[in-house]
């Protein structure tokens, strides 16, 4: 990897279409581990969580690894309804072996509904828990997209992550 005491910064996205439940679509709204409660679900070959993909290529991307998508292809069958925690532990294992931890993230989930303020707080804990960091290295915002493009107009979730790797 390079200099083993260097610090390094990776950037993540993602973005899920949302359809409405009954549309066939049975999988709940999953963001940063946690179920939250909503009319519309993630169309997607896993479980949808657009927060954990963005963490899991945000991590991959620090290390200059291969994304998400090429370490999990969506062709791939055992990747169908997939728990996105299992892609987040993937990259961390590749954290931890370039000796390496997360110093913080700071991520942004822009969702027009439902509201996130209520489920913040766990959401928070549950990244921390998942990355094995104190809960004050980890902070999770969400914004709406003002009703414009299909964010805004609830037909897409969208995530962002930033994080900062450092010496173990």
């Amino acid at each position: 990897m390079g200099n083993p005491g260097s610090i390094r910064i990776g950037h993540g996205w993602d973005l899920h279409r949302l359809e409405p439940s009954h549309a066939g679509n049975a999988k709940p709204l999953v963001l940063g581990g946690i179920t939250i409660p909503h009319d519309h679900a993630p169309v997607a070959h896993s479980d949808g969580d657009a927060l954990l993909h963005a963490v899991t290529d945000a991590l991959l991307g620090a290390l200059a690894q291969p994304d998400i998508g090429q370490l999990f292809p969506d062709s791939a069958p055992e990747n169908k309804g997939r728990d996105s925690r299992d892609f987040l532990a993937e990259a961390l294992r590749r954290v931890h072996a370039e000796g390496l931890t997360v110093g913080n993230l700071d991520a942004t989930i822009i969702l027009e509904r439902p509201k996130l303020a209520p489920h913040r707080e766990t959401i928070r804990a549950r990244l921390a828990d998942l990355l094995a960091v104190d809960l004050d290295r980890v902070n999770v915002k969400a914004k709406t997209h003002e009703r414009v493009d299909a964010v805004g107009l609830g037909l897409a979730v969208e995530a962002h992550a930033v994080v900062l790797l450092v010496p173990r």
